[in-house]
């Protein structure tokens, strides 16, 4: 599944600061734009992941699960 957001990158000192308006909590940091992107990528799927998990927990199991696409 392809996702896309926005990534806000800012200068703090020597480094890179990013962040995601997006997704609340995500932030990443580097000494260079790429590392920065890159560390908030992994920052954005961790907290995907983990919002995933928490949101089945208690879910009946007769529910329906199905996928649904956004493009």
């Amino acid at each position: 599944m392809r996702n896309e957001f926005t990534a806000i990158i800012e200068q703090d000192g020597d480094w890179l600061i990013a962040y995601c308006p997006e997704i609340p909590g995500a932030n990443g940091q580097g000494h260079t734009k790429d590392e920065a992107r890159t560390s908030l990528a992994e920052a954005i799927a961790l907290i995907l992941e983990d919002r995933r998990q928490d949101a089945f927990r208690g879910t009946p199991p007769e529910a329906i699960h199905e996928t649904v696409t956004v493009e």
